[in-house]
């Protein structure tokens, strides 16, 4: 139910993202040829759009395993040296991601104070998809690392 619910979550966060990038850009678009000023806000909103539809997706890239794999150079290792990187890179990338975490929070703390040139609001909420994005991703790694060691075939 919860693995639904954050998969849901995420995919959400992407469509609407996305759709409000699309939207930012065409107001740009249709402003530049036309005899309406450009707003303001409309260049900062996509940026931001951008970053969130990037965090929302990477989670559910780790998920869907679409991330770049060198095979090449992955199958140049013997068996037994595939079978350690198969779950050590996983592990590795999980601490990474989850001290990525922690810091990301203390940014966003940072960020609360400063608040955005066009928009208004406050930096920490810009900030808040690097959380987004390490948690996501540390989320499906730790069902990929609970994966490899039920399976000994891995």
């Amino acid at each position: 139910m919860l693995h639904k619910a954050i998969g849901r979550i995420l995919k959400y966060g992407v469509l609407v993202s996305t759709w409000g990038l699309i939207a930012a850009v065409s107001i740009q678009v249709i402003c530049r040829f036309t005899p309406i000023a450009t707003p303001s806000w409309t260049e900062e909103a996509s940026r931001i759009l951008f970053i969130y539809a990037m965090a929302f997706a990477a989670g559910l890239a780790m998920k869907n395993n679409y991330y770049v794999h060198l095979d090449v150079f992955f199958n140049s290792f013997s068996k037994k040296a595939q079978q350690f990187l198969l779950k050590a890179i996983p592990i590795i990338t999980f601490i990474l991601f989850a001290i990525f975490a922690v810091y990301s929070i203390q940014f966003v703390l940072q960020g609360m104070a400063e608040k955005s040139p066009s928009m208004g609001f406050t930096m920490g909420l810009a900030f808040f998809s690097m959380f987004i994005m390490s948690v996501s991703i540390c989320y499906y790694l730790s069902i990929t690392i609970r994966k490899s060691f039920k399976n000994k075939n891995i």
